[in-house]
Formats: structure tokens, C-alpha cells, sequence
């Protein structure tokens, strides 16, 4: 007979949810919220997730065939999945390893790596920790141009094949959670990519970015960082139609449909509700991603249908962090790589490039 203890125990995570409840008992109250909340009320941060839930996948039945194939391409280079660790800031929080862990652990899954300029460890290691993986170097433009030039080139000798442009920050959205619970990060959490300035001594703290990132930028400055960039520049935080238009005539080879995971202006679209406009708006002229709210494969398999070439996950990667380490990160892509494949099976085609538009269609409706 089981035990109290036995009863009480927690199961091993079976999918991402769960790994969301394991991380919530690795961490302090402070360091969980900072990862999990949004800005102002939150409403879309509960809402990037509910809006999912609002598209419904139409099957095909009776098609030959078994064993669906995940692999597409992004940026016209192959990759094993359509699902890529999106850029997220301080992974020290969570793991002494920081961002190394969680890129050897993508590598292993065959998920491109996105690393945020505000990683804590530099882009050399983590380079080194993805071996053979793909990498994306994440940019917050700074004031000092000089600056973003020299990060630019750091990414490109150190093998990063792309360059988020992240348009939606400074400023910071309102976090009601982190000012309530007093949280700030550690500022022995140094940021090794980017150089102090002059007259600064020591490592930077979080504290400095916000003096440094630039907060005028416009178009031009997109223009600048493609042509300094020397790799495709996709560019992160667009909602508008009219936005990802731009993007695409000032250079971009691709756009990200996000609202910085909720955590920026709260009360703005779900990222899978704007997406289907913008894809229609540029009509192949960029490549269009997309984050925030994915927690299923069915998930994965509504963002490629309405239009995206691959979606990003923040949170979940975190929560794997926190919980296992790489074994962690290296479950959670890996279950939601098999839920995808079970939604492609099950929904009748073999890969990524077969799902089209009459897949899914709004839960209030009707299929067409």
C-alpha cells in the first residue's frame, strides 16, 4: 500500500502545464511571479493563452501514410522544428548555467536558440554550449551605435545565423507583480554582452540597461542594423499590419508577431488574433513568426495554419530551466515537438508544409 508521503508526491510533468507547477515549487515567490507575470492587469497575458483555446483544428481522416515528418525551413536554411526558444533576459535566475544549459538542451531537441542581449553568459559560450544547433542573436539597439555594431559582429563571428531586432521595449510595461513582491535581479548577474561604458567600473547591472537601450528608434535605425547586420534581421514586437508592411520595405527579412509575452502595454491583441492579418499584409514578402501563448501542439499547428513559419516559447523553456536544468528545457521542447507531431498525424498531413488555412477555423463558427 502506498504511503501519505507516496500519495502526496509530486508526479513527473507530462506536459508543459505541469512543468509550469514544478517550476512554481523550485523557486522563490519573487523569482516565479518575475518570470510568469504581465504588465498592468494582465488581460493579455491570460488572453495570448484563452485565444488559442478560441481556434479549433478540422481534421482530415483516411489519408495514407504514418509517421509525419517535423522538419521545415526557416530563413531558408533547414530546421528540424517549426518551434524555436524564443529570447529571454537573466536565465541565471534560473540555472547557474544560464543560457548554456538551455542552448545545448535546444540543440539536443533541434530547436533554434534565440539569445537575448541580456543573457548572463556571453555569446561565445553560448555559441560553444549549441555546438552544431542553430543560434539567433536577440538585439536591444543601444544609444552608443558603436555598441551595437560591435555586438553585431561578436554574433556573426560566433556563428549566429540571424538577428532579432526587438522594436516593443524601453520602456518597461508596468509589472504590478515585481512591485508588489520588491523582486529585482541579482546584480551579481553580470551582462557580458554588452561593454560598459566609458567611465563605468564593474559588470553592469539590470539597473544600467534601461539608460542604454535606445528609445528613440525608427525606421531607419531598421534600415542601419540590416545593413551593418551582415545576417537576415527579423524584427520582434509587431501587431500592426501596416508595421510588418514597413519592416519588410525597410529590410526586414522577417517579422515576429508578439506582444512581448504580456509584459509590455497590457490590453493589446493576442498574438494568435493579429497574425492572420499580417501574414495577409505582407503576402510573402518576410517570413512571419510568432510567440506567446503556446502550451500545445495543437497550438503549434493553428500558428503554422493561420500563416507563421515557426512559433517561439519563452515561459515554458523557463519553467523546464528552473525545475531540471537541460533535461528540463530538453523535456519541454521535446513534448511539445511529439504533441505536434501526434496534431500533424491526426490531423491528416505528414509535415509542416502540408497544413494550410482550412485546418482551423474560429471556435464561435463554423468549419468552411
Amino acid at each position: 500500500m502506498p504511503t501519505g508521503d507516496d500519495r502526496i508526491a509530486p508526479r513527473p510533468p507530462v506536459n508543459l502545464h505541469d512543468w509550469e507547477e514544478s517550476a512554481r515549487r523550485a523557486l522563490g515567490r519573487d523569482a516565479f511571479d518575475y518570470v510568469a507575470g504581465g504588465g498592468g492587469d494582465e488581460v493579455t497575458l491570460r488572453d495570448n493563452r484563452a485565444a488559442f483555446a478560441r481556434w479549433k483544428v478540422l481534421p482530415r481522416v483516411l489519408r495514407p501514410g504514418s509517421g509525419a515528418s517535423l522538419a521545415t525551413e526557416i530563413l531558408g536554411r533547414p530546421s528540424a522544428l517549426p518551434i524555436m526558444v524564443a529570447p529571454f533576459a537573466y536565465q541565471g535566475i534560473l540555472d547557474p548555467a544560464g543560457e548554456c544549459a538551455t542552448a545545448s538542451a535546444a540543440a539536443v531537441a533541434g530547436a533554434p536558440m534565440c539569445v537575448s542581449t541580456l543573457a548572463n553568459r556571453s555569446l561565445e559560450d553560448i555559441a560553444k554550449a549549441t555546438g552544431d544547433g542553430d543560434r539567433i542573436f536577440q538585439l536591444y539597439a543601444q544609444k552608443d551605435e558603436g555598441v551595437n555594431v560591435e555586438m553585431l559582429a561578436r554574433a556573426r563571428e560566433a556563428g549566429y545565423r540571424a538577428v532579432i531586432v526587438t522594436v516593443d521595449l524601453p520602456p518597461f510595461g508596468s509589472r504590478d507583480r515585481d512591485t508588489r513582491s520588491g523582486f529585482s535581479i541579482p546584480a551579481d548577474l553580470g551582462l557580458p554582452n554588452i561593454p560598459p561604458p566609458p567611465g563605468h567600473d564593474g559588470t553592469l547591472t539590470p539597473h544600467d540597461t534601461s539608460f542604454l537601450m535606445n528609445a528613440d528608434m525608427g525606421w531607419s535605425d531598421i534600415e542601419r542594423i540590416v545593413a551593418e547586420a551582415g545576417l537576415p534581421v527579423v524584427v520582434k514586437g509587431i501587431l500592426a499590419p501596416a508595421d510588418a508592411v514597413l519592416a519588410a520595405e525597410h529590410g526586414a527579412a522577417g517579422v515576429i508577431v508578439s506582444n512581448h509575452g504580456g509584459r509590455q502595454l497590457d490590453g493589446v491583441p493576442a498574438t494568435i488574433d493579429a497574425l492572420e492579418p499580417v501574414v495577409q499584409a505582407l503576402s510573402g514578402r518576410a517570413e512571419v513568426w510568432v510567440d506567446g501563448g503556446v502550451r500545445r501542439g495543437t497550438d503549434v499547428l493553428a500558428a503554422l495554419a493561420l500563416g507563421a513559419r515557426a512559433i517561439l516559447i519563452g515561459r515554458p523553456v523557463a519553467w523546464g530551466l528552473a525545475a531540471a536544468g537541460p533535461a528540463g528545457v530538453e523535456a519541454v521542447l521535446s513534448t511539445l515537438a511529439s504533441e505536434f507531431q501526434t496534431a500533424l498525424t491526426l490531423g491528416g498531413v505528414a509535415s509542416p508544409t502540408e497544413i494550410s488555412r482550412e485546418m482551423v477555423y474560429p471556435g464561435r463558427g463554423s468549419p468552411a
